[in-house]
């Protein structure tokens, strides 16, 4: 099948509407050049990588976009410090290269985030020494990896008085300074996601959410769509398994070693409103971590306990992962954190591949990509967020190398994401900056289409960041589906529990006002 016969449509829209004719399509349609079982960060980015080489594309996700593990990430971009603790310096490298591409194809959602390492009269033996270093080879892998010094500058030690000023809430008694580095911070994993397929679905892409694969078989899939229970058969030349944690129920002999980690939110104010990144260090070359947001808020992380049993859909912070976290990042504060300061939970799932009976903060975060004897999918596993594109890339070389895989370059190194300009464009962008930071080059289309319904600019709900416009374009050209998909990943007001509720009905109005409750009425909400 070639290009031609990609969707006459092939804007970056994605909406209820589309995904019908999408599923209508693929029911009475020829096989599909590459078939991808998965709507997080990897599938997308799979997706992304073979529509943009030519070739028809379906993606198939059983729930929303994002809707595992990557939207509930650290919402890093990282260069690989922590696998420099490790001695693997090939996967810090990784990291570090496709940090500058992120950068690159998607400024307006990734941005330089300063990193500070109080130094107290507490701290481990040796941890300075340790910690400039790290940090150091970190900075030669950013040089090599052409990211400038104007974007992340190099590593410094800060006074006593500049590490209160970074970050207010230290302790000053027996504080000694701090070590200063930067890394990078996605402004929201779900958005990267989101951007990521839309992306694709300009380049011909049909990602159809709310569609269950059940079984994968020699030529293509079975599958369910979950809203009206019609079963169907797709046609596939070529079948990725990119499920994470559940790559194993659809492929046999793919043995993963799951493990949880666990954040919380507290209000910026906690932390007297940090204009750095906390590092409060749990042993060496591991540390708790306070990331501040654009919303007024810090995401505490992380823990790394391994996950016994079937992976379930909504992993739970365990009230000992939560003492844990609140203990170690307030070990520098002058008031330490309590559950009362806490306003929002979550925990996502690493699907680590099985290696060993070794603690799974060691197993190694290196993907890879596996091929079953019996059905021939491809199955990608490991691996994290920042490599997303690396791990797409590996795996178009694997079907690429099957004979009737003649694939054209990668060009996904060099394509701009849904949104992005460089920062001085998006600086002169005439829209409020969450509109900026969130969506990008489309944020202006989007005062205007505020201002033609004159409504919009009014938050989702009292004490949100988040605007009603949002909920408008994500039913229009995101995907979303039902009331949770606006709340839960695009807006992200879910994120705090005391806001979830109001803001559930606040979509289900947008849903209302947009006329199509076919979605949450079918779904769920």
């Amino acid at each position: 099948m070639s290009a031609e016969d990609s969707p006459p449509e092939a804007t970056t829209s994605l909406n209820a509407a589309r995904r019908r004719r999408d599923l209508e399509w693929l029911s009475d349609g020829g096989p599909v050049d590459v078939l991808v079982i998965g709507g997080g960060i990897t599938g997308v980015g799979v997706a992304l990588d073979a529509a943009s080489r030519g070739l028809t594309v379906a993606l198939l996700e059983r729930g929303d976009l994002a809707s595992g593990t990557s939207s509930r990430s650290s919402k890093l971009v990282h260069g690989g410090l922590r696998y420099l603790t490790q001695g693997r310096i090939g996967l810090a490298w990784e990291c570090a290269r496709e940090r500058a591409t992120l950068m690159t194809i998607a400024p307006h959602l990734v941005r330089p985030m300063p990193i500070l390492v109080p130094l107290t009269d507490r701290s481990p033996r040796g941890m300075k020494q340790v910690v400039t270093l790290i940090w150091r080879l970190g900075n030669v892998m950013r040089a090599a990896a052409g990211t400038s010094r104007r974007v992340l500058p190099p590593p410094r030690r800060v006074s006593p008085a500049d590490a209160r000023a970074l970050v207010p809430g230290l302790r000053t008694e027996g504080l000694r300074g701090g070590i200063l580095s930067w890394d990078a911070q996605l402004e929201d994993d779900a958005r990267l996601v989101i951007a990521v397929a839309r992306t694709a679905a300009a380049h011909g892409a049909r990602v159809v959410t709310y569609c269950e694969v059940e079984e994968i078989h020699s030529g293509g899939v079975s599958a369910r769509d979950q809203v009206t229970g019609e079963r169907l058969r797709i046609g596939a030349r070529h079948v990725v398994n990119s499920t994470g944690v559940w790559a194993d129920r659809l492929v046999r002999d793919v043995h993963l070693r799951p493990s949880k980690g666990s954040h919380l939110i507290v209000p910026a104010a906690a932390l007297g409103g940090p204009r750095a990144a906390l590092f409060a260090p749990e042993r060496p070359g591991r540390f708790v971590f306070g990331l501040p947001t654009s919303d007024d808020r810090v995401l505490i992380g992380l823990t790394d306990e391994p996950l016994e049993g079937d992976p379930p859909d909504e992993p739970a912070v365990e009230p000992g992962e939560e003492e844990f976290l609140l203990g170690v990042i307030s070990d520098p504060l002058a008031r330490p954190l309590t559950k009362a300061d806490v306003i929002g939970r979550f925990a996502g799932l690493r699907p680590l591949l099985a290696s060993g009976r070794g603690s799974t903060s060691d197993l190694s975060r290196k993907h890879a990509v596996l091929v079953d004897g019996e059905s021939g999918a491809v199955t990608v596993v490991g691996g994290k967020l920042t490599t997303y594109r690396a791990m797409a890339e590996d795996v178009l070389r694997v079907v690429g190398s099957r004979p009737d895989g003649d694939l054209g370059p990668c060009r996904t190194r060099n394509l701009p994401l849904v949104g992005a300009a460089s920062w001085h464009e998006l600086d002169r962008l005439a829209a409020p900056p969450r509109l900026v930071r969130r969506y990008g080059t489309e944020a202006p289309a989007m005062v205007q289409a505020a201002r033609a319904e004159g409504r919009g600019f009014e938050p989702v709900v009292e004490g949100s960041h988040a605007l009603e416009i949002e909920l408008s374009h994500g039913i229009a050209h995101e995907g979303a589906l039902t009331a949770s998909d606006l709340v839960d990943r695009r807006t992200r007001v879910g994120l705090v529990s005391s806001q979830r509720a109001r803001a559930l009905r606040a979509a289900e109005e947008a849903f209302a006002r947009s006329g199509d409750r076919r979605g949450i009425s079918s779904v769920g909400g």
